[in-house]
């Protein structure tokens, strides 16, 4: 009789043998290209002639009735993906050509929300801000690759927001391309569209199109390069490929700890490739753990003492917390299939944890991720990785640890930049296996479906970046959908002092603190719109107030000293001046304003040292050193005279410097240099009396009478116009002795 060869067949890593409700068995006879595998044999139900596997390179006996499950040596399984340089550039090209379309607007945006926290932090704009960020805890939060980002950006495009914009799209795109990369290796079905959804996804655009989000693409490159070295390192059992996993993952903690889920999610991958998680895997993925746990419990620190300085922003209980980690996860897939109507601020829910249906949306994660575990060797595989990658990389912020955010809304858009990847992929994984089967017309659908798809959300996408184009948009956008967001608000009135508009400013803030009345950045900020009014005894119960709520807040005692300086309560405004340095040592403001209010008290060497103080906190600091120019001018001139240029190579423009160096020149027997600078002074300053006054006597002292009476002659208009009524007439008198003088001779 005739023997035929074994054919080989692919297979999804278990086999099912032919038949219908029964057990059947199969065994795995041989294996090709010198595989490795070991027997372990299993009972499963199968159909008929249904042969899956996702190792390729098995051989199945269909002569033989037992089940064999593969246990394959991954150091010598190469996988050989097919190389199509053009296709690979064809795909790149239209994926780099759909994320710049939808991201163009965010592009031309400005600097919104916090993104003043990079433009106008010291430690960014200062020589020595890489020290501060790596080694000490002065940063508002601890992701020192994000900073050093900045300060490198900040040097090449100083106040530009286009340049930050321009480098966050290019980390979005890279990042879609390594998704791309990612779930190919992976061999999930329709990964270069998945990988495009992600690039133009419209909730993404929290991330892409807000500067101060772009540690989380920073993040996510890191990431996503750690991922892919791993899986390679899994293909062939080279340590260089581990190593460089490991440090890839690292420069993503110090980019945002967000992604300390990493770990587990190697070993979800590595499930997905073999159907097991061998003991070898669990140890190789220790050191990934190591140093989420330690870049973790650091970003928890600083969360606690730099950003809440101590404060909770939730004091629920642990069973709400636990109720809430079910809500948040519906809300996210919501948002990923439905992205529409998205918002910087979502209303902050409101759950009653004693009613039993607040429970439901916890229940029910829980028991599909049950079922699909359950199923895990048929239908439920695929849900079972996606959406488990998905809850679990959305574990930091299911509300178990404490986010300043939190006191505003339990959830983010950008808080799922790294979580959606998973949905994405089951979704279209899941499509594309559909369409497949449907032949050349499910073909011709899923491209048409698929077209329609990132036509639709690429043109949200793009609307959805226009409304990054600056804060006011912003904050106008949040308030038409959610008119409760007293943030909004508080941000709205910010907007509106900052261009003189106190009236509308203060609307906002009255409105701010009607939605929350305990809000003290509201009651800080309508207490300085109403000191600039004149209302003092109102701005000071309401910044007393802001202290009583936030006694720690250094801002709001250095406003309230400001507020009782100008009521003339100079004693009460320098304990308030000291209270603020107290809780903020390196508040040069204060220091300045304690000086200031010292010297009014004629505690003049205080003063100095405080301005001092100032200055050495912030050497660019020119109110300070002019200032302290003032005090030391009578005993140190030349003292003085360095602290006033020191002051102008900060603010050339600083029109009161220019005057006291002029004063400082003419004490010292520079008239000359005086006058260039009395001139500068007035330049810049048209109705500065003093200088004009200044410089038309230094004119007429010098024999220039024509153009010092001239000049002397704008100051008639003042008030108190006496002084330049006697230095014209003493011009004109020395003119006429000169021409007298002159006729004489």
């Amino acid at each position: 009789m005739a023997m035929h060869p074994l054919k080989p067949v692919r297979l999804d890593y278990q086999a099912y043998a032919p038949g219908k409700s029964t057990k059947k068995h199969a065994c795995l006879a041989g294996i090709i290209s010198g595989v490795k595998a070991e027997r372990a044999c299993s009972t499963v139900k199968g159909k008929d002639n249904h042969w899956r596997t996702q190792r390729p390179n098995l051989v199945m006996d269909k002569r033989s009735n037992e089940t064999c499950r593969l246990h394959v040596d991954p150091p010598t399984q190469k996988r050989r993906l097919k190389r199509r340089p053009g296709t690979f550039a064809l795909w790149s090209g239209l994926t780099v050509f759909i994320t710049l379309v939808s991201y163009w607007p965010a592009l031309h945006g400005g600097f919104v929300w916090d993104d003043s926290m990079i433009v106008q932090n010291r430690m960014i704009t200062s020589s020595d801000g890489l020290y501060h960020f790596w080694l000490t805890t002065q940063a508002p939060d601890y992701y020192p690759l994000t900073w050093s980002l900045w300060w490198i950006e900040w040097r090449l495009w100083g106040n530009n927001a286009m340049g930050y914009h321009a480098a966050n799209i290019l980390l979005q795109l890279a990042n879609a391309l390594l998704v791309w990369l990612v779930l190919r290796r992976m061999r999930i079905p329709g990964s270069w569209f998945a990988a495009a959804v992600f690039a133009i996804h419209p909730v993404n655009v929290a991330t892409v199109a807000w500067i101060s989000e772009q540690k989380n693409t920073l993040s996510m490159l890191w990431y996503l390069i750690s991922i892919l070295l791993y899986l390679r390192f899994d293909e062939d059992a080279r340590w260089r490929w581990y190593a460089l996993s490991l440090a890839a993952f690292l420069l993503a903690l110090l980019s945002k700890a967000a992604v300390v889920m990493l770990p587990v999610v190697l070993l979800g991958c590595l499930w997905w490739r073999r159907g097991r998680i061998r003991r070898n895997d669990v140890v190789r993925v220790v050191p990934f753990f190591v140093l989420a746990l330690v870049l973790g419990l650091v970003t928890v620190w600083f969360q606690s003492h730099r950003v809440l300085g101590g404060h909770a922003t939730r004091t629920d209980s642990p069973v709400t917390r636990l109720v809430v980690a079910g809500w948040v996860p519906w809300f996210y897939l919501y948002k990923d299939l439905w992205p529409f109507n998205l918002s910087v601020i979502y209303p902050k829910w409101q759950i009653n944890v004693l009613h039993w249906v607040s429970y439901l949306p916890g229940i029910a994660i829980l028991g599909s991720l049950a079922l699909f575990w359950w199923k895990r060797n048929s239908w439920g595989r695929a849900p079972l990785f996606g959406i488990g990658y998905f809850v679990v990389t959305l574990f930091p912020v299911l509300g178990f640890f404490d986010q300043g955010f939190y006191g505003v809304s339990l959830v983010a858009d950008h808080w799922q930049y790294f979580s959606m990847v998973g949905i994405i992929a089951l979704a279209i994984g899941t499509a594309t296996r559909i369409y497949q089967q449907w032949g050349q017309i499910g073909r011709y659908a899923g491209l048409s479906v698929g077209a329609v798809v990132l036509v639709v959300w690429g043109t949200a996408a793009r609307t959805r970046s226009g409304v990054y184009a600056d804060s006011r948009t912003l904050w106008q956008d949040t308030l038409a959908k959610n008119p409760g967001a007293w943030l909004a608000h508080n941000n709205l009135g910010y907007l509106f002092a900052g261009e003189g508009d106190l009236v509308d400013a203060a609307q906002h803030y009255e409105e701010a603190l009607r939605l929350h009345s305990e809000y003290s950045a509201a009651h800080n900020n309508l207490g300085t719109v109403l000191v600039r009014n004149g209302k003092l005894s109102e701005a000071i119960e309401h910044l007393m107030r802001a202290a009583q709520i936030e006694p720690d807040w250094s801002a709001t005692h250095n406003n309230l000293g400001i507020a009782f300086l100008q009521a003339g309560e100079t004693e009460k405004a320098i304990e308030e001046f000291q209270q603020a340095i107290r809780y903020a040592p390196d508040y040069v403001e204060a220091y300045e304003n304690l000086a200031n209010a010292l010297v009014k008290m004629g505690r003049k060497r205080e003063a100095i040292e405080d301005y001092k103080k100032a200055t050495v906190l912030s050497p660019d600091f020119a109110q300070a050193h002019n200032n302290l120019g003032v005090l030391l001018q009578a005993d140190r001139l030349s003292e003085a005279m360095a602290h006033y240029e020191r002051a102008l190579e900060a603010n050339p423009d600083y029109a009161e410097a220019h005057f006291n160096l002029g004063n400082a020149l003419v004490q010292s027997g520079q008239p000359e240099s005086a006058i260039r600078h009395y001139h500068q002074a007035l330049r810049l300053k048209p109705e500065y009396l003093d200088a004009r006054y200044n410089l038309g006597v230094l004119l007429a002292n010098d024999g220039q009478y024509d153009k010092a009476i001239q000049l002397l002659q704008g100051g008639l208009t003042e008030p108190n116009s006496q002084r330049f009524r006697r230095a014209i007439e003493e011009a004109k008198q020395a003119r006429s002795t000169k021409i007298g003088r002159q006729v004489a001779d």
